[in-house]
């Protein structure tokens, strides 16, 4: 359906990229909290929280803090973008209609 291809599906997997890479998979069934040392790896790392069903950017250094102010993401398709320190964080489930995010 055209709703599950905008992010209207439950997700099932939190895919965190630095740079493009996948550098870590989540799943959404558990709890997970990871640092990423991202591109201003310098001013510390960028943290990824993941709890009952939905994961969040929870800090990042960079300067505006637009990924944090997204919040926490439950659906497939959404995603969080840390532009200055090149960390994503996309939900993906069955049927995504998304496989990357580039800058």
């Amino acid at each position: 359906t055209a709703s599950s291809q905008w992010g209207q599906a439950a997700a099932a997997l939190a895919q965190v990229r630095l740079d493009g890479r996948i550098v870590a998979e989540l799943p959404l069934s558990g709890i997970h909290r990871i640092a990423i040392d991202g591109a201003l790896a310098q001013l510390g790392p960028t943290v990824i929280e993941v709890e009952a069903g939905r994961a969040r950017i929870a800090s990042d250094p960079g300067p505006r803090q637009y990924c944090v102010h997204q919040g926490w993401l439950s659906r497939a398709g959404s995603v969080a973008v840390c532009a200055p320190s090149h960390v994503t964080l996309q939900l993906v489930g069955p049927g995504s209609a998304h496989d990357t995010v580039a800058f």
